[in-house]
C-alpha cells in the first residue's frame, strides 16, 4: 500500500511524510522544490510547526517558506494535507492554555496563507494545564473550521489518553520519536494504543537524525544489518530504515526531513520494500535488544 488513512478521519495521504524542521535558513525555492520532489514521491503529508525556524531566530519561518511555495504552486494545496504544530511558546516554553492555542492556530493560519489546516497537533504537553483545557481549545478549533482533524506530539501514553477522556473527537494521530535507534515507542505505550484508539503513529526522526544512514562505531551492527537488507532489496540504507518502520501493524508514517532532493528520492524507495518476519526482527536485535 503506498497510501494510509490518518486515524478514523477521512484524510488519505501517502505511507511516507516530509518533515519541514530543516527549513529554518532555506529559501523559498529551496522549499519549493524539495516538497515538489516530495508529493512526486508520494510523500503527500506535509509536517511543520510554528516553532520550525526559531533556531536562526525566526519563530514561524517554516511555515511562512511553505505557505510561499503553495502560492507559488497553484495546484499544489489541492495535493497535500497540511500538518503542523502549536503549543510551545518562547521563553514559558509551553502553553496548551485556550487563549495560546487558538491564537497560535490563527498564526499559523496567516503564515502558511489558507483557509484551513488538515491536521493541527500539540508539539509537547504543558503540564500546567488540564488536559481539559486542550480539550476545549481544540474543539473550538475544528468548530470554527479552523482545523478538520487534531493530533499530539511527544506525548506520553498515559497523557494522550488523559486528553482523549475529554475530547468530543476522535485523535488522528500521535508523533513520537521513533527509529531503529529510538524503540521507546514499541514498549512505553504508545504504539499500543494507537492500535487500540486506531490512531495513526507519526515518527519524527525516523533515521536517528541521519545517524542510520552514517558509518558510527556504536552503529556498527545496524548498518550491517541495513547493508545486508540493502543489498538484497537492491536499495539503500535509508530505504531500509524506513521500511522497519512502516512493515509495523499500527501503520506508522515516517516523516523524512532530507533537505536533498536526491535522498528525498532514494527514501521513496522504502515503498517498494518489503521485509520478512525475519528480517525485520534481525534488525530490531541489531542494535543491542535482548531476543531469545
Amino acid at each position: 500500500m503506498t497510501t494510509a488513512t490518518l486515524g478514523t478521519s477521512p484524510l488519505v495521504v501517502g505511507r511516507l511524510g516530509y518533515g519541514c524542521w530543516r527549513f529554518g535558513t532555506s529559501t523559498t525555492s529551496e522549499v519549493a522544490a524539495r516538497i515538489r520532489t516530495a508529493v512526486d514521491e508520494g510523500m503527500t503529508l506535509i509536517d511543520t510547526a510554528d516553532v520550525y525556524g526559531i533556531s536562526s531566530g525566526d519563530f514561524g519561518r517554516a511555515e511562512s517558506l511553505l505557505g510561499e511555495a503553495i502560492a507559488a504552486d497553484p495546484g499544489l494545496r489541492a495535493q497535500i494535507v497540511i500538518a503542523t504544530k502549536g503549543g510551545i511558546r518562547p521563553g514559558v516554553p509551553y502553553d496548551s492554555g485556550e487563549r495560546y492555542l487558538v491564537d497560535a492556530c490563527e498564526a499559523s493560519l496567516q503564515r502558511l496563507g489558507i483557509d484551513v489546516i488538515d491536521l493541527y497537533q500539540v508539539h509537547r504537553v504543558d503540564l500546567l494545564t488540564h488536559p481539559r483545557e486542550v480539550a476545549a481549545a481544540l474543539s473550538k478549533l475544528r468548530a470554527a473550521g479552523k482545523v478538520r482533524e487534531i493530533g499530539v506530539s511527544n506525548y506520553s501514553a498515559t497523557q494522550a489518553r488523559s486528553l482523549m477522556r475529554h475530547l468530543d473527537c476522535a485523535l488522528t494521530t500521535m508523533q513520537p520519536e521513533f527509529s531503529l535507534l529510538r524503540q521507546d515507542p514499541l514498549d512505553d505505550g504508545i504504539i499500543d494504543l494507537c492500535m487500540e484508539h486506531t490512531v495513526t503513529p507519526l515518527a519524527w526522526s525516523p533515521l536517528a537524525g541521519g545517524i542510520l544512514v552514517g558509518d558510527g562505531e556504536r552503529t556498527r551492527g545496524v548498518t550491517a544489518q541495513l547493508d545486508r537488507l540493502s543489498a538484497a532489496h537492491a536499495t539503500n540504507r535509508a530505504a531500509i530504515a524506513l521500511a522497519f518502520l512502516m512493515a509495523h501493524p499500527a501503520g506508522v508514517i515516517p516523516l523524512v526531513g532530507s533537505s536533498d532532493p536526491a535522498r528525498i528520492r532514494a527514501c521513496a524507495e522504502s515503498l517498494r520494500v518489503e521485509l520478512s518476519k525475519h528480517d525485520w526482527y534481525a534488525l530490531l536485535g541489531s542494535t543491542g535488544r535482548a531476543l531469545p
